[in-house]
């Protein structure tokens, strides 16, 4: 599968994050809207195979697809982006700031949502014929796992905020080493394998991912869900996205940084 050296894709995460940093605005937007859109509908799509079929490792093994396609195509992620461009400023790439960091988060967070938002706009209105019925079993399910990841959090308050931001955690860990493994092989082949594994665990786990809930929970919502915007984020949401955010960088970019780029002095020989 043509394999890099991890001294080699370590590399490339850090080029990749200099690269994002200093992308325009316009094309942020764009690069983030696409992947919050497709990652949107690989998650309806893992839904729908759950229940059609009753196999949720199925519906799991499938998910991946659409995080494949939308890396493949050059499009960017939130927790993508939360573990690629802080490598850069640790890097001291010349230019590269907190403030375009943040810039940088701030604007694949709003593409991002947006994109995930259209989705679950368009799958509504096919789930429901244009409002005009109730929705199906896919919807019912969508409708359950909003309440259930957000009210169920709720009833266990601080420690159920505490579990979400652990999940969100874990979340990135396995989902940025998805994003690694696009960087490892010079074959699509290569990258699909690499990319597959993780992120495939990280759905079947149940881990909380903050883009995917950019389309579970407004869908959720618009398919009769018996909670609220103001819940979703603040008990879902926002310890997610932080969570990933911490999980991403400490579990992978940070470990992959110091000890392939910034390596240690080697030991002597005695």
């Amino acid at each position: 599968m043509s394999y890099l050296a991890p001294s080699e894709f370590v590399t490339k995460m850090v080029d990749a994050g200099e690269s994002k940093i200093y992308m325009s605005t316009r094309d942020t937007l764009i690069r983030a809207y696409m992947a919050g859109a497709i990652l949107g509908l690989a998650a309806v799509f893992a839904i729908t195979v759950a229940v059609t079929t009753g196999s949720a490792i199925l519906g799991a093994v499938l998910f991946p697809v659409g995080f494949c396609m939308l890396y493949l195509m050059g499009f960017d992620l939130l927790t993508g982006v939360f573990v690629l461009t802080p490598l850069a400023w640790l890097d001291k790439r010349p230019g590269v700031t907190i403030g375009g960091i943040l810039k940088n988060w701030g604007l694949v967070f709003v593409g991002n949502f947006a994109g995930a938002l259209t989705t679950a706009a368009m799958m509504a209105v096919v789930f429901t014929y244009g409002f005009s019925v109730e929705p199906g079993a896919v919807g019912q399910k969508l409708a359950g796992v909003g309440e259930a990841r957000t009210l169920g959090y709720a009833e266990h308050g601080v420690a159920g905020w505490l579990t979400v931001f652990l999940r969100g955690m874990l979340c990135n860990w396995m989902v940025s080493m998805g994003v690694v493994g696009a960087m490892i092989s010079t074959t699509v082949s290569g990258k699909v394998l690499a990319m597959w594994m993780p992120i495939m665990l990280f759905f079947f786990m149940g881990f909380e991912h903050s883009v995917v809930n950019m389309f579970l929970f407004p869908s959720a919502i618009i398919m009769g869900g018996d909670f609220s915007f103001g819940q979703y984020l603040w008990w879902n949401e926002i310890p997610t996205a932080l969570g990933n955010l911490v999980g991403g960088l400490a579990f992978t970019g940070l470990t992959l940084y110091s000890t392939h780029v910034k390596t240690g002095p080697k030991r002597k020989m005695a």
